[in-house]
């Protein structure tokens, strides 16, 4: 399978949302296979890099390239508040504004939204909020929402949904009532043929609230579903839990995207739960503040032991960071807060989750994936001891059950 940079000359191979399975792993869920997009063809499963306002911070379109990224994410929040999806959408759209030929997934915004704490309000027919930027006051509707990413072109778009508090009970049953009456009013404000529209499950920590929400959405009939409202705050075992009771509920021929995730632990426990896309700032924010991935656990790169260390941050990394410099430099860089050491850290971040989401799709094509999980996660020092712990007695559990 080709992981480069997807082409647009692709796209006469299959019609947008066409979803081909290659390969499934035979001992868990994990498995391989190909998105088509309006803007080339994605090998899944895929980690996308984070552009929320139509960069990946620090990084040109031509390193996305050379990394071999296929597929990217913008946010709809914050390109309508600025520079405003209508000028966007005059300078040719996203792809041409951002110099971006490969595919794009922009977020609705509703994470973002309901976010604003003290700054929002909302009823059944969408939310009013002030801005972050200059506290102006606006409204969203799930038409709305809509009409900004069919203004931006993005080859896949995502319903207004409401991310609840994930152990509040009485907060999920009533925001998945709204969150599916939106994505109803989503499915018939949506015109676009070129772009897919996906479905996006809540429902919190509660395993029947996720049923429920999985039944209504896969009623309505979209090309792709994400599943929402993890990784903001539960527990590990949680959000493991949740995967296992949803994914299974979901389409075998259609995408699974889980937002907001993007540790190295959960890509590797996830696509074995049988997610195929998955997004994060985690791994350009950490590079911003000094910290890289490795494949025993991330390193501070600020650390004292680190300042005449020649040594790459990886010995047997092909990225350009690793080739080119060692962890002495990238310590001065930061410590004199040159603007080179958020680019370099970057470079190698995105590298790292890339490359593993490759050797995931390897391994599963090969019949191996169970033996990378486990010397993956045995070897991956987790930056909180607890949840290591949690998650090799899950994975010791889990090998328990299939024996």
């Amino acid at each position: 399978m080709d992981d480069s940079h997807a082409q647009t000359d692709n796209n006469t191979c299959r019609p947008p949302g066409s979803f081909s399975m290659i390969k499934e792993d035979d001992a868990s869920r994990g498995r391989v296979g190909e998105l088509q997009t309006a803007h080339g063809v994605v090998p899944t499963p895929v980690f996308c890099a984070v552009g929320t306002l139509a960069t990946v911070k620090s990084l040109a379109p031509r390193d996305l390239v050379e990394l071999g990224a296929s597929m990217i994410l913008s946010n709809t929040y914050h390109l309508y508040l600025r520079p405003g999806a209508d000028l966007i959408a005059r300078l040719g759209g996203l792809h041409a504004f951002m110099s971006w030929d490969g595919p794009i997934l922009t977020d609705s915004g509703g994470f973002q939204v309901f976010s604003l704490e003290g700054l929002r309000n909302l009823d059944d027919d969408g939310v009013t909020f002030r801005s972050h930027v200059d506290g102006s006051e606006h409204r969203f509707t799930p038409e709305k929402v809509i009409e900004i990413q069919e203004l931006l072109g993005s080859d896949i778009a995502m319903v207004l949904d409401e991310c609840a508090e994930p152990n509040d009970r009485a907060y999920n049953i009533e925001a998945l009532r709204r969150t599916h009456l939106w994505a109803e009013r989503c499915h018939k404000a949506h015109k676009r043929p070129d772009q897919l529209l996906y479905g996006i499950v809540q429902g919190g920590i509660f395993e029947d609230l996720r049923r429920e929400s999985a039944r209504v959405l896969t009623d309505m009939d979209f090309p792709g579903y994400a599943i929402g409202g993890l990784s903001v705050g539960e527990s590990k075992a949680d959000m493991h839990r949740i995967l296992d009771v949803v994914t299974p509920l979901l389409p075998k021929d259609k995408p699974r995207y889980l937002m907001g995730v993007g540790s190295p632990e959960d890509l590797v426990e996830c696509v074995a739960r049988g997610i195929d896309m998955f997004d994060c700032v985690l791994p350009s924010r950490l590079a911003r503040n000094g910290a890289v991935f490795t494949p025993d656990g991330r390193m501070n790169l600020r650390n004292a032991q680190y300042r005449e260390d020649p040594r790459p941050i990886q010995e047997d990394c092909t990225c350009y960071t690793c080739q080119h410099f060692g962890r002495a430099y990238l310590r001065h860089l930061i410590i004199g807060r040159e603007l080179l050491a958020p680019r370099l850290n970057t470079i190698h971040n995105i590298h790292f989750l890339l490359d593993l989401m490759r050797r995931m799709r390897r391994a599963i094509l090969e019949g191996n994936f169970e033996a990378l999980r486990q010397e993956f996660l045995a070897r991956y020092q987790i930056a909180d001891a607890a949840a290591r712990e949690r998650n090799r007695a899950l994975w010791n559990q889990n090998r328990e059950c299939r024996a």
